[in-house]
């Protein structure tokens, strides 16, 4: 199935720094909830990093009764495509999967956008769930800014997490499960091997 809303650009694989602050990294379950275009890429991403439990594609920012693909494509919702990242802290931080999400998984410094994908549906946010949550993503971005790692500022948001809503199950692992579809072929399985390419220590089948 081709859905056109779940275009996105090319893998950046930009070098980046690592956080000057992190999480303590002591063993468990953590989730952070993370947007950056079309969801199907960004799943794939992150389930392919070492410490990394489970990832569910779905919604975020808007309200309950708008969270369906359809109403959220719209651009209306005030919803994001996003993904929940389940992992465990003692084998990737939070600011690991940070390094990631900003340098292979998205354009940070794309404003409402991913590639040809527009609206806020598409933002760049980190909904944060825990004050130390936004504390090490907002210190991340401004070492990130102040270093000049990008040619232009980042736009990602950084936002409260108020509720993720699960998206429907087609949308779920849908890279591995359409792997000759075009716009994965063209958009997503690049990300993949820029992840490979570029933390080859993090990296899983």
């Amino acid at each position: 199935m081709i859905m056109l809303g779940c275009m996105t650009g090319p893998a950046l694989a930009t070098p980046l720094p690592d956080p000057a602050f992190d999480e303590k990294g002591d063993a468990g379950e953590e989730k952070i909830v993370l947007a950056g275009g079309c969801f199907w890429g960004m799943e794939a991403v992150f389930l392919h990093l070492k410490g990394v439990k489970n990832v569910v594609s779905g919604y975020a920012g808007g309200a309950a009764e708008t969270a369906t693909y359809e109403q959220v494509s719209g651009g209306s919702t005030g919803h994001a495509e996003a993904v929940e990242v389940m992992y465990d802290p003692s084998q990737i931080t939070l600011g690991q999967i940070l390094k990631v999400y900003f340098s292979v998984a998205h354009n940070p410094t794309e404003l409402n956008r991913q590639g040809p994908d527009t609206g806020t549906q598409y933002r760049s946010a980190i909904f944060y769930a825990t004050p130390d949550q936004k504390n090490i993503a907002s210190r991340y971005m401004a070492q990130l800014n102040t270093e000049r790692v990008f040619d232009k500022k980042i736009e990602t948001t950084l936002e409260p997490l108020k509720k993720f809503y699960a998206a429907e199950p087609y949308h779920q692992n849908y890279v591995a499960f359409h792997p000759d579809n075009l716009y994965v072929t063209i958009h997503d399985l690049p990300k993949l091997q820029a992840l490979k390419d570029a933390f080859p220590n993090l990296y899983v089948k």
